[in-house]
């Protein structure tokens, strides 16, 4: 009967760990999904994503305006890595492996790509009271905070 008693105990110890990093996993997964937000007169559309390690990425999938005055598709023209300077606006990764930090409840240790600027900042992300994604980014202490509304 003490064996059972403790096999029991185990189990149950072993299922409540197992329901605690589900649920850690769920809150960390709301940030999935599709938003819309602007930048200066831009509008846009990103998809955040949950990448294979477990981290997410946000990638830009639709631009109001992706194309210059000739008819042609806008491309990051201004990114620091060469290689991708020819990547069309509509698609830019702009962060990936942002991780979930569930003691002050956000996503953080990462950078941002600012397309318009050319450049990178630091990333802290978190929802607001009323629902919208406020990211966050800083380079030397000077920071920008934008914020997305979930469409998806």
């Amino acid at each position: 009967m003490k064996k059972l008693l403790l096999l029991l105990a185990i189990t149950l110890a072993f299922a409540g760990v197992s329901m605690a990093q589900n649920v850690l996993n769920n809150k960390a997964d709301n940030i999935v999904g599709t938003y819309q937000g602007k930048q200066g007169d831009d509008l846009f559309k990103a998809a955040i994503t949950k990448q294979a390690n477990g981290n997410y990425q946000g990638q830009i999938i639709w631009l109001e305006h992706d194309r210059d005055a000739n008819g042609n598709k806008l491309l990051d023209e201004k990114n620091p890595d060469k290689s991708l300077r020819n990547v069309p606006c509509d698609q830019i990764v702009i962060f990936s492996d942002l991780k979930y930090d569930a003691k002050h409840q956000r996503w953080d240790d990462t950078k941002i790509y600012d397309p318009q600027r050319g450049i990178r900042a630091n990333l802290r992300v978190e929802f607001t009271d009323k629902g919208q994604l406020k990211l966050r980014g800083s380079v030397m202490g000077i920071g920008e905070s934008v914020y997305w509304d979930k469409i998806k």
